[in-house]
């Protein structure tokens, strides 16, 4: 299992320096190639919009093999970044978003895959611990790929970045065909297939071991759901949970016999049940919602401050990039003790009044001030993201697990592609308004979390 652990630590670092090389350096791209901050903010939102087909692109991932899916996959992926070394002027900036929407789609194609295939690759005691050290390499990326990227397309142009971006799924496919996959075990942790609810909302949860985000502000790899590797379902006698954490209705959409989904619309009712039926469930994953989403409206903003009222070199972006790459990996070391006091929402509530905080330093007209913000959004981002995806693997059903994992996915990662172009026609008005918007927001979703579930708590009956 030793040789399955470093394979996944090295997936993670593989993909981790490729992907957040080449996000940055496309920006620097279309930039350069159109003159339009605007432009070249909107190349994230390619990664984000397929985010919304997540619940349907997840029940394709549960009908085929998970390991096949995930080489060819990344095989697929380094054949059509190379298609981006046709791109010599604007004429074909529509390329570069057809390449990186592709790109988006393989994230939650791949995020699906590793969550099914990592339980049965793993032991159930060691997920945690893999799962830790998999997000440090892919935070850690964010310290070395950055100046990378933006080194090497300062240096040559894109031709190196689209190489090397192109290389890395390559490898992380060998990795893939080389992993031993078994059986996975089952886990105490959680709710399994007797159909138990959730936990109460007053529980607390462990370290959720994992789900730091990349520096696209992807997740990393939770690695949860203890589902078979064939894809066979749990017993699914149990049902839904009510908004009482009771088991409710199981019809519709549950896997049958062969392993295949049912009704995929009725898969997404049964997702976002799960996911909106309990508070302490809603609640962190929401505010984790409010602040990616606006992580998105600030894209523009901070790439217009830094060039426009500044007057400082794009490539300067590198810097700010490896600086929240720093404060994550700070706040992914302590977060998992904080979550073991506290519970996710308030968390989550921390994690988006820290990064208001780091929308506030982002606004000042002083360079040193912008890294000093990079750093507290890479400390509050990770805390909101890992407080919900926690909630959600503690308190949903481990039969349901895959689903709702996907479907908060979509909860949390959708706002974010609609902040990035709200953002790019917000920065016209001037390039700190949305950053002042995105601080209020974020604070004012953080205090009303706390008081509802200081409320929900005073309702719940003494036993």
């Amino acid at each position: 299992m030793r040789r399955n652990a470093f394979l996944l630590v090295l997936i993670s670092l593989l993909s981790g320096f490729g992907s957040t090389a080449m996000t940055l350096a496309a920006g620097l791209w279309v930039l350069d190639l159109t003159g339009s901050v605007s432009l070249a903010a909107l190349t994230a939102v390619c990664l984000y919009l397929p985010t919304f087909a997540g619940p349907w692109l997840g029940g394709l991932v549960d009908r085929l093999p998970r390991r096949p899916l995930l080489i060819v996959a990344d095989l697929a992926l380094g054949a059509i970044l190379l298609t981006l070394l046709t791109v010599h002027s604007a004429a074909g900036v529509w390329l570069i978003f057809a390449v990186l929407l592709v790109r988006g789609v393989s994230y939650v194609v791949i995020d699906a895959g590793e969550t099914a295939i990592l339980p049965s690759a793993l032991p159930m005691s060691m997920l945690g611990d893999v799962n830790g050290w998999r997000s440090s390499a892919q935070e850690g990326m964010k310290l070395v790929a950055p100046l990378a990227g933006a080194g090497l397309y300062a240096w040559r142009g894109a031709v190196p970045v689209i190489l090397l971006s192109a290389a890395m799924p390559l490898f992380t496919a060998a990795c893939y065909a080389a992993l031993r996959v078994g059986r996975p075990t089952a886990t105490p942790d959680r709710p399994g297939d007797s159909g138990g609810g959730p936990r109460e909302a007053h529980g607390r949860p462990g370290n959720s071991g994992g789900g730091l985000h990349a520096a696209n502000g992807r997740p990393g790899k939770s690695g949860g759901g203890a589902r078979e590797a064939r894809g066979r379902p749990g017993d699914s006698s149990g049902g839904l949970p009510g908004a009482d954490g009771r088991p409710g209705d199981s019809r519709g959409g549950l896997r049958g016999a062969d392993g295949r989904s049912g009704d995929s619309r009725a898969g997404l009712r049964e997702g976002l049940r799960a996911l909106f039926g309990i508070a302490a469930v809603r609640t962190p994953v929401v505010v984790a919602a409010v602040a990616i989403g606006m992580s998105g409206l600030c894209n523009a903003a901070v790439l217009a401050h830094l060039v426009h009222d500044l007057g400082l070199p794009s490539t300067r972006l590198g810097f700010l990039a490896t600086a929240q790459g720093a404060g994550s990996i700070a706040g992914g070391l302590v977060v998992g003790r904080v979550l073991a006091r506290s519970s996710p929402v308030r968390v989550a509530a921390l994690g988006a009044v820290v990064f208001a905080g780091g929308c506030l330093s982002w606004a000042l007209p002083w360079w040193p001030a912008m890294i000093a913000g990079s750093v507290l959004v890479g400390v509050g981002l990770p805390w909101a993201l890992i407080a919900g995806i926690t909630a959600v693997q503690t308190r949903t059903p481990e039969h349901l697990l895959g689903r709702v994992g996907a479907t908060a996915n979509t909860v949390m990662f959708g706002p974010v592609a609609l902040g990035i172009p709200a953002g790019s026609v917000l920065v016209h008005v001037g390039a700190v308004v949305p950053l002042i918007v995105s601080a209020v927001l974020c604070a004012a979703t953080a205090i009303v979390a706390v008081r509802a579930a200081a409320a929900d708590r005073s309702r719940v009956p003494v036993r």
